[in-house]
């Protein structure tokens, strides 16, 4: 039988709220003739108004990507004639633009934005909550091991659990329709910034001197 030395547990949580840096336009552009690859950026009709009025408010050709297309036909023939749905994605690198980008995207009357996958530069941010943890814990273990008239010889075990509290998202496409709906809606009704909440928890057994 293992022998379990003298320990102490000690949990610790820490949380810290951060906002997203960019984001993801998830967008579908119905098209009246299929054109396939990235030929479709230029010889698509519809994705290509919507590239160009995107570019021509200063989003980089290589931020908007086409990640598919699907083909829609009644009498099961392809056919250059025949329409499609093309989803693109979009990078929004500067978040200042995103109220700029979404209502040239609600402008087209082909586009429908699906959603926003927000991102973040949440690593350092990780690393350090993880730091102020271990010292919450350690902090907390050396009062608890002096009210006991113990002393902390070292770690027995460790463990770590770090996890995301999303805020509730949106729904684009009711947001955009009712604008779309209404000659005399404001240009858009939609949050525009997104955060998030990192939380850090920690147990750590420490090892003590005998009670």
């Amino acid at each position: 039988m293992e022998h379990k030395p003298d320990t102490i547990k000690i949990s610790v949580n820490h949380k810290e709220e951060i906002s997203a840096t960019h984001a993801d336009l998830h967008v579908t552009v119905k098209g009246s003739s299929l054109v396939s690859g990235e030929e479709a950026m230029k010889k698509a009709k519809e994705v290509n108004q919507l590239v160009e009025a995107l570019t021509s408010f200063k989003v980089k050709e290589e931020a908007i990507k086409l990640q598919g297309v699907h083909l829609e036909t009644e009498s099961g023939v392809l056919l250059k004639s025949s329409s499609a749905v093309y989803r693109l994605k979009i990078r929004c690198e500067d978040l200042n633009q995103l109220a700029g980008m979404l209502d040239i995207i609600s402008s087209q009357k082909n586009s429908t934005l699906e959603r926003i996958e927000w991102k973040y530069s949440e690593d350092e941010t990780r690393n350090k909550m993880l730091k102020v943890a271990i010292e919450k814990a350690k902090t907390k273990a050396e009062q608890v091991a002096g009210s006991l008239n113990v002393k902390l010889l070292g770690v027995y075990d460790f463990i770590e659990n770090i996890y995301d509290e999303e805020t509730p998202v949106f729904q684009p496409q009711m947001m955009m329709k009712s604008r779309a709906a209404s000659a005399d809606a404001p240009s858009l009704s939609m949050d525009i910034q997104h955060s998030k909440t990192i939380h850090v928890n920690v147990e750590i057994w420490y090892r003590v001197s005998a009670f």
